[in-house]
C-alpha cells in the first residue's frame, strides 16, 4: 500500500511556491500547476511494495493523462476512483487518459457509496 496528496517535490518549500490556481497576471509561473505532483504519482513512490504492479489505486478524482502514464507504467492493475473532474466530455487531458488506461488493460471503475454520509460522534459514550 502506499498513500499520496498533491504537494510540492521533496525539498521544495510550501513557502517559496504558489498554492494559486489563478494568476492574477496572468503567469503560469504563479500557480501551482507547473509545481504540484499528483496524488497518483505520490502514492505509486511511496508504495510499501517493492512495486506497484498488480496493485489498485484508489482516488478521489478521476487521473490525468501525466498520472494515466505513471499508472501505466508502474504496473497498477486498477483504478477507483469517485468523481470525474471534466468541464465537459471533450477535455482532452481526461479523453486522453481513458484511451491511455483501456489501451494499457488497465481496469477503471467509479466508486459507488453505499452511504450518503459518515456520522462521527465526538461524545465519549461512557461519560
Amino acid at each position: 500500500t502506499g498513500i499520496g496528496y498533491n504537494g510540492f517535490p521533496r525539498g521544495c518549500s510550501d513557502d517559496k511556491l504558489p498554492w494559486a490556481k489563478k494568476s492574477a497576471r496572468g503567469d503560469p509561473l504563479e500557480t501551482k500547476y507547473p509545481y504540484v505532483v499528483h496524488a497518483e504519482v505520490n502514492a505509486i513512490l511511496n508504495t510499501n511494495h517493492a512495486s506497484a504492479a498488480g496493485q489498485k489505486l484508489y482516488v478521489t478524482m478521476f487521473p490525468c493523462n501525466e498520472c494515466a502514464k505513471i499508472i501505466i507504467q508502474s504496473g497498477v492493475s486498477e483504478v477507483l476512483y469517485f468523481v470525474e473532474k471534466r468541464i465537459d466530455n471533450s477535455d482532452h487531458v481526461y479523453v486522453a487518459s481513458h484511451n491511455l488506461l483501456s489501451m494499457a488493460g488497465v481496469k477503471v471503475r467509479k466508486h459507488q457509496p453505499q452511504m450518503a454520509q459518515i456520522p462521527i460522534n465526538f461524545q465519549d459514550p461512557r461519560v
